[in-house]
């Protein structure tokens, strides 16, 4: 059996922008990818501190340490610029994995920098 787990998390990550006219997706800096074991176009999901909602999408990769936070596509309806947010990946791990899984947690600075894991 298979069970689905917090692989990773960003917490408390800023809103920098909420851009309609692209296609979909999230745009994270780099280096919180980097830091929280997220990947180019792995599924994750948001959680918005402001309003309490959920949404999934993909991630595209942005500038490093440009502390770059933006809902693309129908995702920018969802959060605007200046949300905090908390941004979860998930994997499947086999009962023996679960065990000793311990998921990778990136708490931010208000710029969008990673201040502790």
């Amino acid at each position: 059996m298979l069970r689905v787990l917090m692989k990773s998390k960003i917490h408390g990550a800023t809103v920098t922008e909420a851009n309609l006219k692209y296609t979909g997706s999230i745009t994270i800096d780099k280096n919180l990818l980097r830091c929280s074991n997220i990947c180019p176009f792995e599924r994750v999901q948001i959680v918005n501190l402001h309003n309490g909602t959920r949404v999934e999408t993909y991630v595209m990769e942005g500038k490093a340490g440009s502390g770059t936070i933006c809902m693309n596509g129908a995702a920018a309806r969802w959060a605007q610029a200046g949300d905090k947010v908390i941004i979860i990946s998930y994997g499947l791990f086999g009962e023996s994995e679960t065990k000793a899984h311990k998921p990778k947690i990136v708490f931010v600075d208000p710029q969008n920098r990673p201040k502790k894991t």
